[in-house]
């Protein structure tokens, strides 16, 4: 038993060294001035925004999108993807009075979901470049033409990704955690990855992509849930980067009521255990930069959670005084470790987000033992549902998240 403990702690050591190397890599890429190239040309791009019943957030996003700048052909389409409320309507009167707005119906069609829907819009549009935003979506006016700037400047580059910020932090303390897990987890992990490794990852949201390098790819895979991870992987196996633009930046609603924020992680876990069921009989997900993603897959959804609960049982029936083996300083040691490295990361966050600020600070001390143990509670909950679904043979369908109506960024 002790031998066994003692290989787990060595492993939490290790990922946790990892991990604060890549937030230290990912402050200093935050933080290191970079030169601004304006190009000669600036190629085409098309915005394809999947939409279904958006009527309460597709205002907004059009607003946003209408007032991007941007020095070449910027064409915007909304994929109706089958809305039954006002959202054709919208985009429609959008469409009257900004030329580069087009309203575009999708057909209906299986497996549903964004894949799918994307598929078609890159079938009946034309670019050299396209551009996927989610319907509650407000990019700032400069993003587009950095992605593309960076993109076009990046030696194999099959695109670029930017940093995807919470419109409606300030709306309860659900959305001020997810704001603070995006600005960590979302962006310096990511701004590190890439600094270090040169790997960057498509955030399903504000992330270009060249249309040649696409249909290299075949396209979206429809089953593919989460679709953004799914094609980091063969991207990356083609031997293309991703560079990880963080002065690109949207604003995105995030879910306001737990029941919401479970069923969308659920959808995010449930996409991320096929792509670990691909990569285990697909050789080249396991070669080149392609293997960190791989590996990453494998820590976060096997080694890491079996190594968590391992610790979090262990630690309860340490409080009922179950007779352990006699190693409680190091295990304590590690608990009160990984406290303070998590706790470093959001405060490093913070900082460089500037939303520095008493509430958050609290906000981000009590992360540890609420929001960031749901990992453990939504995880066993996916595993089973795609296990489950596996054994009966039946295709799991895309579940929409549920807009709120908010407010402009």
């Amino acid at each position: 038993m002790k031998i066994a403990l003692l290989i787990v702690m060595s492993f939490f050591w290790l990922l946790l060294i990892y991990y604060s190397v890549l937030a230290i890599a990912g402050v200093y890429h935050r933080i290191k001035q970079k030169e601004k190239v304006p190009l000669d040309h600036y190629p085409s791009v098309a915005i394809l925004i999947p939409a279904h019943n958006e009527g309460v957030v597709i205002s907004d996003t059009l607003h946003a999108m209408s007032q991007l700048n941007y020095p070449g052909q910027l064409d915007i389409y909304v994929l109706d993807d089958a809305s039954e409320d006002e959202t054709a309507a919208i985009v429609r009167s959008y469409e009257q009075i900004f030329k580069r707005i087009h309203y575009v119906k999708v057909p209906p069609g299986s497996p549903k979901g964004k894949s799918r829907v994307l598929n078609y819009g890159l079938s009946v549009t034309e670019s050299d470049y396209f551009l996927v935003y989610d319907a509650d979506n407000q990019p700032e006016e400069d993003a587009v033409k950095i992605l593309v700037e960076t993109a076009e400047t990046t030696p194999k580059a099959a695109g670029a990704v930017g940093y995807v910020k919470t419109v409606n932090a300030n709306k309860n303390l659900l959305t001020r955690m997810i704001a603070i897990e995006f600005q960590v987890f979302q962006l310096l992990m990511q701004s590190g990855r890439w600094l270090l490794f040169k790997i960057g990852t498509l955030a399903g949201t504000n992330m270009l992509l060249r249309r040649s390098i696409l249909d290299e790819m075949g396209g979206y895979d429809p089953y593919a849930l989460a679709e953004d991870s799914e094609l980091t992987m063969r991207i990356t196996a083609a031997g293309y980067l991703i560079p990880v633009v963080p002065e690109a930046r949207t604003w995105e609603q995030e879910p306001e009521s737990m029941k919401v924020f479970i069923r969308q992680r659920t959808r995010w876990l449930i996409g991320n255990i096929y792509i670990l069921e691909k990569s285990l009989y697909n050789l080249k997900f396991w070669r080149g930069k392609t293997f960190f993603h791989t590996f990453q897959h494998l820590l976060t959804y096997l080694f890491f959670t079996v190594f968590l609960l391992f610790s979090n049982v262990w630690f309860v029936l340490s409080l009922f005084g179950m007779d352990l083996p006699d190693i409680a300083s190091p295990l304590l040691m590690f608990w009160f470790m990984s406290y303070i490295v998590y706790s470093l990361q959001i405060l490093g966050g913070m900082v460089l987000d500037r939303t520095t600020s008493p509430y958050n600070i609290f906000v981000g001390v009590i992360m540890y033992f609420t929001y960031a143990q749901l990992f453990l509670i939504l995880l066993v909950k996916s595993l089973y549902s795609y296990v489950w679904n596996r054994i009966r043979n039946k295709t799991i369908e895309w579940d929409k998240t549920r807009r709120f109506k908010g407010e402009q960024m």
